[in-house]
């Protein structure tokens, strides 16, 4: 049976978790799943809050309305939908391709609960890979002259396929804020990060050339800020002078897809709020 995800932000007050428990408890829902956080540094509250819509007595379009009361009163932000409502994803992609790959995996295989109709890069290097998964490939070569007319019909083609939210998985190419805007809170991009930070050509080999102990990589929201976007996920593996720079591109790059695809799984699962520059991502 379908659910309803509801996603809350509001100040932290007396009162909001029984109000919501009562609301579902009310139309005669059943609670799934309830996350809660009070953030004592902004006096902040976040929920998210899953029920099953099995004998619930309000119909989809009818929730929202009929939570207005509540959300006026406790001032609050809301986000609701549904866990049948398949999400649409187009993955960008240049030449690295074991991002691409491993998305396109865990989708055929069932671990990724949406659809992918395009593919979309700057390269030709993913046609093959697309065209093995049955899905449609568009390339476009991308210079500084003709980036805006690029992204222009990179909308529109977009638009016709009906995407919902965009996966940068290793494109390497720098959006508009004209792109950005129009899927705010819907890109995810990929990159490596170390510490310390080395940022430019061949970080691989500053990070081996500088003997460092830990490597990292992270997933985030893309905003106009270059890689400065709210972080979704983040994880780090340990190396050693032993380790040759193929050896720290390798294990990088073991890291890059399973960080991008818990920041996907997160997001298509509705598990993720942002505020402002951050996140909050519930179990």
């Amino acid at each position: 049976m379908s659910h309803a995800i509801l996603l809350i932000s509001c100040p932290d007050q007396r009162g909001i978790t029984a109000a919501v428990a009562q609301f579902v408890a009310d139309h005669n829902g059943n609670i799934i799943d309830a996350q809660q956080h009070s953030d004592t540094g902004t006096d902040a509250f976040f929920m998210r809050i899953e029920w099953s819509l099995d004998g619930f007595d309000l119909n989809r379009e009818e929730i929202h309305p009929a939570f207005g009361l509540i959300s006026h009163k406790f001032n609050m932000e809301t986000s609701l939908s549904f866990d049948d409502d398949v999400k649409r994803l187009a993955i960008f992609v240049s030449k690295p391709l074991h991002c691409l790959y491993d998305l396109l995996y865990r989708h055929r295989s069932g671990q990724l609960s949406c659809e992918i109709p395009l593919i979309i890069s700057n390269h030709e290097e993913a046609r093959k890979l697309a065209d093995d998964f049955g899905i449609r490939f568009s390339h476009w070569a991308v210079f500084r002259e003709n980036k805006v007319d690029v992204e222009r019909q990179q909308m529109e083609l977009l638009k016709e396929h009906r995407i919902d939210s965009i996966v940068l998985a290793r494109y390497h190419q720098i959006l508009t804020p004209y792109f950005i805007n129009e899927y705010r809170g819907r890109i995810i991009n990929i990159h490596h990060s170390f510490l310390p930070a080395f940022v430019g050509a061949n970080p691989y080999q500053q990070a081996h050339q500088k003997g460092v102990k830990i490597i990292g990589v992270t997933s985030h929201f893309v905003t106009q800020e270059l890689d400065q976007g709210p972080i979704i996920e983040q994880d780090t593996v340990r190396i050693s002078h032993r380790d040759s720079i193929e050896d720290l591109k390798r294990k990088g790059e073991d890291l890059e897809r399973v960080v991008l695809s818990r920041a996907v799984r997160w997001h298509l699962q509705q598990k993720i709020l942002c505020i402002q520059n951050r996140t909050v991502v519930f179990d």
